[in-house]
């Protein structure tokens, strides 16, 4: 039986982004690669994730950026494998930086290419921030990886996501991979992840 992969996106992208695509051509024949356009709010993100989990029954979750941070919560709760590309911890943050409207960089199947951050959206996701670790637990510490590009300017997480888990890689990149990187890093990663059979 094939393979199944839910790829997660970043905040300003969609599950139609390069990375997405980029996955599913390296994994074709051989991996589904399943990307949908996540919710904005992370509370209904979640909700989101966890019904697709059920239905879809990916055997691992690769993310990036704001991806990742609910993939951690995610897998925390559902004990999958997972591959965390730079992980922003803290989107309240990165969030409150940007209040204001904004243009999505890929398209969404649902046509809407414009979103608005506002204080009510930052402190949705501060408040998920302060539950973000309740469920991890010890036995999943080699099961949930960390993939840190050395050139990141926006998220600096490494020494948090490794107070959590242990396995952590870099890559020589910035906060959104290249195609390259992609290929380079996260789905040959992702691949391992998938041989492990940890779950």
């Amino acid at each position: 039986m094939k393979k199944k992969i839910l790829f997660l996106h970043g905040f300003f992208a969609s599950g139609a982004c390069a990375p997405a695509r980029v996955l599913a051509h390296y994994f074709e024949g051989r991996a589904e690669v399943v990307s949908p356009d996540l919710p904005m709010h992370p509370q209904q993100a979640l909700d989101f994730l966890r019904q697709l989990c059920a239905t879809e029954h990916p055997d691992v979750v690769v993310g990036n950026s704001n991806g990742s941070f609910l993939g951690q919560i995610l897998v925390s709760e559902n004990g999958l494998p997972a591959l965390l590309g730079n992980p922003h911890l803290e989107m309240s943050r990165f969030l409150s930086e940007r209040i204001g409207t904004h243009e999505y960089k890929t398209p969404r199947t649902d046509g809407r290419q414009q979103l608005t951050i506002d204080q009510a959206l930052v402190d949705e996701f501060a408040a998920l921030q302060r539950h973000q670790w309740d469920h991890c637990r010890p036995e999943y510490r080699d099961r949930v990886w960390g993939l840190f590009g050395q050139n990141d300017t926006v998220a600096h997480y490494e020494s948090l996501f490794r107070e959590h888990y242990n396995q952590v890689y870099h890559f020589p990149g910035g906060h959104t991979p290249t195609d390259e990187e992609v290929l380079t890093y996260y789905a040959p990663l992702a691949e391992r992840l998938l041989t492990l059979q940890l779950h």
